[in-house]
């Protein structure tokens, strides 16, 4: 059986060579006889993998001293609560609705206080990133929340909202190390990492010092508390250690892939050929106003609802998984994260135009 090109958007493909590894590793790491599955977190022999994996990132990513990284569980999802429980001291803060997730996030943060829809694009089905440059933001707001990346309709962030001085925290999910970022522009940056990074099970918060307090929301659980978690180095309980590890490796094959300037390069790259082709085709059509487009997932459809299914399943037949759009509005989508090789962007193109011609 030879390997598929799968456009997932998660869990999602992963570079070859990292998942060789893995298989060369698992029965016995680096001759400590034993898997990385079986090791206990608190040896030496993981300490070095966890401790490692961190400064690979910080590397990638320059994240500067006064921030702090955790390798978490509980997926995004979880942060959704844990933001505004450790974030919420004047129970007051600004949503920037762009899709699914942030709409998600938007409601949770309504149990703890009260969340204000700054902004929102659900009028075009979130086809769009609403312009964030004049937004009406209330002096007594503890934060501005972004999902920077829309992993269901393809859109991105291309600048950042102007907060006006406020905290922006960003769920970077499905963009998380596909460009370089500045990380002094956030208070925190946090993303599940199944999309881009590693195998599900495993978020990482990268959270500047200084709104690392006690001073959280009555109720707040102790796992949920960001100092719990930045004291304890992120091993107050046992980490999702495996996770952690293939994060690590993903880690080396970025840097030794060039970094993230090079990945950015690549991606364009990528997205670039997708894009021209639904551009000029007769057929196909992208969803997302051009200036908002994602590098990562793209999503595409024919107009006919009968015309999708076909081309997914025979898309399917011919060796690309996973095209299908997501449940809440289907159509096509191709997520093409760092992993996804140009070849199966091209392939995928060329399977699109003997469709067009077949069902013109």
């Amino acid at each position: 059986m030879s390997r598929v090109y799968n456009f997932s958007a998660g869990p999602a493909v992963l570079p070859e060579e990292v998942l060789q590894e893995a298989a060369d590793e698992m029965m016995d790491y680096r001759g400590c006889g034993m898997s990385v599955m079986e090791m206990s977190h608190r040896s030496k022999v993981y300490d070095n993998i966890i401790k490692e994996a961190e400064q690979d990132l910080r590397d990638l990513m320059k994240i500067p001293d006064n921030y702090k990284v955790l390798f978490l569980q509980g997926g995004a999802s979880q942060q959704f609560a844990a933001v505004p429980m450790n974030l919420m001291k004047n129970r007051k803060a600004g949503y920037i609705v762009t899709g699914q997730w942030a709409k998600k996030a938007y409601q949770e943060a309504k149990l703890y206080g009260e969340a204000i829809e700054l902004a929102s694009s659900a009028d075009k089905t979130f086809s769009y990133i609403p312009d964030c440059s004049d937004l009406d933001i209330p002096e007594d707001l503890d934060y501005v929340y972004i999902c920077e990346n829309n992993t269901i309709y393809g859109t991105k962030y291309q600048t950042l909202p102007n907060t006006k001085g406020k905290l922006l925290v960003a769920d970077v999910s499905s963009c998380f190390l596909s460009e370089p970022v500045d990380v002094t522009k956030y208070g925190v940056i946090y993303g599940g990492v199944q999309k881009n990074i590693g195998p599900a099970g495993v978020v990482i918060v990268i959270i500047r010092e200084d709104l690392i307090t006690d001073d959280v929301l009555p109720g707040t659980p102790t796992m949920l508390k960001y100092k719990t978690q930045a004291d304890n180095d992120s091993l107050y309980n046992t980490p999702p250690c495996y996770g952690i590890y293939i994060c690590g490796k993903v880690f080396k094959w970025l840097k030794k892939m060039g970094g993230l300037e090079v990945m950015k390069q690549r991606n364009i790259e990528k997205a670039k050929i997708l894009y021209d082709f639904l551009d000029e085709s007769k057929l196909f059509h992208g969803t997302v106003r051009k200036e908002d487009r994602s590098l990562m997932n793209v999503p595409f459809v024919t107009g006919n609802d009968e015309l999708d299914a076909k081309f997914v399943k025979e898309a399917k037949e011919a060796g690309f998984e996973n095209l299908k759009g997501h449940r809440s509005v289907g159509g096509m989508r191709a997520s093409i994260y760092n992993a996804m090789p140009k070849e199966g962007v091209e392939k995928l193109v060329a399977f699109m135009k003997k469709f067009e011609e077949e069902n013109a």
